[in-house]
């Protein structure tokens, strides 16, 4: 787990943490590789205690590594603002430590509609049909979130 935050006077509570976390388009998911850790950028959805993620069918870099080891870091970067005169910045962030696991598929495709849900909620008819054309070729999955803090510059 993470130790305390030296700027404690920036640290945000679990809840405002989780509303970053809520409120995000993207995060980075950093997964533990053989000689370097492996870090992705990728879209997201939470529901209940977990964050969902999905990718191609267990083949790639990411899919390996969590293969390997369960342990993962997620981090989401809120509102920012780049304050020049000042030499410094405005910003929000959330972490997430957390084990990940794949989904079976009668929960992947609930999944997969809530990512059409929070993306793509105009083209819900046609993101359906989409759904079932590449739901065999993608893997979903769920990072159960153990452990969550914020920090802000506001």
């Amino acid at each position: 787990m993470l130790k305390e935050m030296r700027r404690s006077d920036r640290q945000l509570s679990e809840s405002e943490a989780m509303e970053i976390l809520l409120n995000g388009e993207f995060g980075v998911l950093a997964t533990m590789g053989t000689e370097y850790p492996y870090s992705v950028p990728i879209n997201y959805v939470v529901v209940d205690n977990y964050i969902y993620i999905h990718g191609s069918c267990e083949e790639g870099q990411k899919a390996r590594n969590i293969k390997k080891n369960k342990s993962v870091c997620f981090t989401v970067v809120g509102k920012t603002e780049v304050l020049p005169s000042e030499f410094s910045e405005k910003y929000e962030s959330a972490i997430v430590l957390g084990k990940a696991e794949i989904v079976d598929d009668d929960m992947k495709e609930k999944v997969l509609e809530v990512f059409l849900d929070k993306y793509s909620l105009e083209f819900k008819e046609s993101g359906m049909k989409y759904i079932n054309r590449v739901k065999d070729r993608v893997s979903v999955y769920r990072i159960l979130i153990e452990q969550i803090t914020g920090k802000a510059h506001r």
